[in-house]
């Protein structure tokens, strides 16, 4: 009987919590029918059945935390005779155990990367914590729990003694009406991975300030004659734009592998999505093949299934550029944070009316600011400067954003 594993949704994505199952045991199934909603480090997400047939055991219950590829259930397939087992709940809060007498790290193999890591992070043996995952496996919540029990355990600091000074970890005093708010998936992995880009990435900026007039009126030009889920949005025309400039300019759409620079072959961009628990970057494929028009389709439909927590796997995998556009906002510019292991982000500011100096006279023209971040372990100063030129051209005079790819 085949096994439905828990989906991999996004390249840095190690395990899933499954919220809820649509199905119980000994429910027939149609492929593509939701069974399960996954809550994964960047969104919620609904499982589809992959065929026709009986939902026959659930190995996962709700609560229950999965690493990627693992298996959450089974489906028995017509012809099949299913199985009926209880389903595997996920235990209470987890309870931490002694230490082994070895003080070793015990099942440190039957622990998901995540929580090994954070174990690490917080000096607290694996060996101490017990697992609620599938066999015992330690999860991510597990280590949570066990931070926040040595937390709650740890005796406070007395007093000091005369002529003792206070230590420098004495919690500053909290004001009256102050609470925590626990951070949502969602918040802890961009606190995770922009902690990690900014320590690891060695960022360098570069600002250019683009004429968008010409932009505009080609925009308006093919609005005219498409339909309503076809017109062209400015961000859509940064996106063509980015796309062929890194064509021209492959270093920017590489990432760092340690010894060697990684050249994914394909142009995707991803965009920054706003959401009510926070930014996720969700990816347009091949923008560089695509004509604008279908960029502008593809690009509203992506915005829709993330809003709506309906984004698939490949809406959140094989990202090699972003865009971060702040320019509905009324931002006029910003810098912002390399998405890893992405080599450059581009910030987007509003477009607007300025006073610029034409022919030895003031004008008014439509003024963009651009802010190119860049890892500067894979390019440098003047590669990034003439990247930004093409990218100002290309806007400036736009007349090959609209021609159709060969």
């Amino acid at each position: 009987m085949p096994e439905v594993i828990m989906p991999k949704m996004g390249d840095a994505m190690t395990e899933g919590k499954v919220l809820r199952w649509m199905k119980q045991p000994g429910d027939a199934v149609k492929k593509g029918e939701p069974i399960a909603e996954i809550e994964t480090d960047k969104v919620n997400v609904d499982i589809e059945a992959e065929w026709d047939g009986v939902l026959a055991q659930v190995l996962v219950g709700a609560g229950g935390v999965a690493d990627v590829g693992a298996p959450i259930a089974v489906i028995a397939r017509p012809g099949e005779s299913p199985v009926r087992p209880a389903p595997r709940t996920a235990p209470a809060a987890p309870v931490q155990a002694p230490a082994t007498p070895s003080g070793g790290r015990g099942d440190a193999g039957r622990a998901s990367p995540l929580a090994r890591r954070l174990a690490e992070q917080h000096g607290i043996p694996l060996s101490a914590i017990r697992g609620s995952g599938p066999e015992g496996r330690v999860t991510k919540e597990d280590v949570d729990a066990a931070i926040a029990a040595h937390a709650k355990a740890a005796p406070a600091s007395p007093a000091a003694g005369a002529g003792a000074p206070a230590t420098p970890s004495t919690p500053p005093a909290v004001a009256a009406g102050a609470r925590d708010v626990p951070l949502t998936r969602i918040r802890q992995t961009i606190a995770r991975r922009m902690t990690e880009s900014k320590q690891q990435a060695p960022h360098f900026y570069l600002t250019v300030s683009i004429t968008m007039d010409p932009a505009l009126t080609l925009r308006r030009q093919l609005n005219e004659r498409l339909s309503e889920d076809q017109k062209i949005s400015v961000n859509d025309l940064v996106v063509k734009a980015a796309a062929l400039a890194l064509v021209k300019f492959p270093n920017l759409n590489a990432s760092y592998a340690g010894e060697a620079i990684r050249h994914p072959g394909d142009i995707n961009i991803s965009m920054a999505v706003p959401l009510p628990e926070g930014l996720i970057s969700p990816t347009l494929h091949h923008c560089d093949r695509k004509p604008i028009a279908q960029i502008a389709q593809e690009s509203k439909a992506l915005i829709e299934r993330a809003r709506s927590g309906r984004l698939r796997a490949e809406d959140l995998m094989g990202g090699t550029f972003t865009i971060s556009n702040l320019g509905p906002f009324g931002v006029d510019s910003f810098v912002a944070i390399i998405n890893p292991p992405q080599a450059g982000i581009l910030a987007v500011g509003t477009a607007k009316p300025q006073p610029v100096v034409k022919d030895g006279g003031v004008a008014v023209a439509t003024i963009m600011q651009a802010t190119l971040s860049v890892d500067h372990r894979v390019s440098d100063g003047a590669e990034a400067a003439t990247f930004l030129a093409e990218l100002k051209k290309l806007l400036e005079a736009p007349q090959a954003l609209a021609a159709t790819p060969a």
